[in-house]
């Protein structure tokens, strides 16, 4: 038995079952991914996958099992890697964070800034995608760190931790009519067509609850993943935007007009996700604490060890 075969096993679950895929994301051939993974069913005595010919099509219950442990094993083996860098080279590594638009555009950049002044040596990267996408990056070891407001807490494999609540604002072309109420309405916005967030992010749940709520039936014209693109349609004159206050920005969006909408729909909460049982570096709970304040290097590593699962805003 060796970490190569663990890894093959890990990666062939992780594609689907789908030996050609593993084989690609590990930069080998297909039949030397089947031989390793036969000789570890011979070593163990059982079979992990049941096959169909030479596809594998499903888990064997004893497979199930082996591929928990497999997980578990290869996690502890990187978590080994990381504390030796953590006393060899505490202020150098690689730190990836994964996160969502608003967040990359909007809340993220004077974190990165701060991030970057303190640590020079480290190599960050940022992976922008849906919450789904991110979770599943940190999930598979592809990220350390993920940010957004949906989703992130459905994962058990995730510690899903508060990071800062928002809400939302309405955004009107300056010479709108809503431009001049003072405390704008839902029955009022449903007169227009409106222009807000796709279905996963950002809170959109929230935004339909609170319409539905009132029985009202909104015209979504318009359902973006990115901020500036809802924006950029509200200038034009598509409709109503609905985006987060964050993503206003009164220097820069200087033909629109925002009006509160706290009262109008639920609070978020943005969270900070992290892999259950991964060791980090001492400057990633740096940078998260730069993010998210309350987030600190103590409470976290309570809260891994189910000391402070409750843990909320």
């Amino acid at each position: 038995m060796n970490f190569q075969q663990l890894r093959y096993v890990r990666e062939t679950v992780r594609q689907g079952l789908n030996l050609t895929e593993a084989a690609n994301r590990l930069f080998t051939s297909q039949p030397g991914v089947s031989k390793q993974i036969k000789e570890l069913e011979q070593e163990l005595g059982v079979q992990i996958f049941v096959r169909r010919g030479k596809r594998l099509v499903a888990l064997t219950e004893p497979g199930k099992a082996v591929v928990r442990i497999v997980e578990k094993v290869l996690q502890e083996a990187e978590n080994l890697r990381q504390v030796a860098r953590d006393f060899v080279e505490q202020d150098a590594g690689t730190l990836a964070v994964a996160t969502t638009h608003t967040q990359a555009r909007y809340v993220l950049p004077q974190v990165v800034a701060e991030f970057r002044r303190r640590y020079p040596k480290v190599h960050l990267e940022i992976h922008q995608g849906s919450p789904t996408q991110i979770a599943e990056m940190v999930i598979a070891g592809s990220a350390d760190i993920a940010i957004a407001t949906e989703s992130l807490d459905d994962y058990a494999q995730l510690l899903a931790l508060p990071g800062y609540s928002w809400s939302h604002c309405v955004v009107v072309p300056a010479d709108h009519p809503l431009s001049r109420v003072n405390r704008v309405q839902l029955e009022e916005l449903a007169k227009y067509p409106i222009v807000t967030y796709d279905k996963a992010f950002a809170g959109r749940s929230h935004i339909d609850e609170a319409f539905a709520a009132r029985g009202l039936r909104p015209d979504v014209v318009l359902a973006a993943i990115d901020s500036d693109v809802i924006k950029t349609y509200v200038e034009l004159g598509l409709g109503v935007g609905i985006v987060a206050a964050v993503a206003f920005d009164p220097v820069r969006d200087t033909a629109l007009r925002s009006l509160d909408a706290a009262h109008l729909f639920r609070s978020n909460t943005t969270r900070v996700a992290l892999r259950r049982g991964a060791y980090l570096r001492g400057y990633a709970y740096d940078f998260i604490e730069l993010f998210a304040p309350r987030l600190s290097r103590k409470l976290i590593q309570a809260t891994m060890e189910g000391k402070g699962e409750s843990y909320e805003l």
